[in-house]
């Protein structure tokens, strides 16, 4: 049997050249204005991680972003010029995931409501910077370092999804003992906790932890994602080592719903789980 999917993702169109030579203008400008990376992220939104990302091209300069930039730091209109060309970059983004990724990828960005339940790593969508290129440089057999990334910047970009409005409604489940496997190392986890202590206080989002001493579990087989894209039916998707299955049978999806009505039933609540995420980062 063939292999199923690439190694590498598809990035034939350039738009990541594009993002690298607006984040070094940015930064050139930003500090040209006496700013720290935390001052600007305030001045436009973001935290000074986000700032950093989009600054070395990691993470896509949203045109919002341009724009606000473009007052702030006196560009004269030359950040505002560029924004018919990041408006198509954007729309060629999801081209950049793998080729067996690309279909699940698509309804994601699209979705209404996303529903997740995590077993041995934190979703792709919730992870930082650092976390996923710690997942990916772990990887066995090993990625080059381009392919690396490649692939934190494919990740990253899927987390736009948390600043579309209406937002979609969201409700992630994550075991007790992702938390505490330090991927990366204490401070890398201590940066992905903080991200989720982020996200779980949004007020689209309800984020839980299911509690390793739990004596029943309704879901042993491993993570799944339900998701309903704008207009259409809820999907499922699960992935088991690189193997990925985009479930669109509706009574399939109809029983990994009631599973994830359970297991939610059987987490700590949201209130439980961030004052959890707290404790381990020693902050109650």
């Amino acid at each position: 049997m063939g292999e199923r999917r690439p190694e590498t993702p598809a990035e034939a169109d350039g738009t990541a050249g594009l993002f690298v030579a607006l984040g070094k203008m940015v930064k050139l400008l930003r500090e040209r204005k006496g700013l720290t990376q935390k001052e600007f992220g305030e001045l436009v939104g973001y935290g000074p991680d986000a700032v950093s990302s989009m600054e070395r091209g990691v993470r896509t300069l949203r045109p919002e972003v341009l724009i606000k930039a473009d007052e702030l730091l006196d560009a004269g209109g030359l950040l505002k010029e560029v924004l018919p060309e990041v408006e198509e970059a954007m729309a060629k983004t999801r081209t950049r995931h793998p080729e067996w990724y690309r279909s699940y990828a698509g309804l994601e960005a699209e979705a209404v409501s996303l529903y997740d339940y995590s077993t041995m790593g934190v979703l792709g969508l919730l992870q930082t910077e650092d976390y996923a290129r710690a997942v990916f440089t772990q990887r066995h057999p090993p990625l080059d370092e381009e392919t690396i990334e490649k692939r934190v910047a494919d990740r990253l970009s899927r987390q736009q999804l948390f600043e579309k409005w209406p937002p979609p409604e969201c409700s992630f489940v994550l075991e007790q003992a992702v938390l505490e496997r330090p991927i990366g190392g204490p401070a890398v986890q201590a940066g992905q906790l903080r991200r989720l202590l982020h996200i779980g206080r949004m007020r689209n989002v309800q984020l839980q932890v299911m509690p390793t001493g739990r004596h029943e579990h309704p879901s042993l087989g491993g993570s799944f994602t339900l998701l309903i894209p704008k207009g259409k039916e809820q999907v499922a998707y699960m992935e088991n080592h690189g193997y990925p299955r985009l479930i669109t049978d509706r009574e399939e999806v109809r029983v990994l719903a009631a599973r994830y009505g359970i297991i939610r039933a059987q987490a700590l609540n949201p209130h439980e789980s961030l004052d959890l995420i707290e404790k381990m980062l020693g902050e109650r």
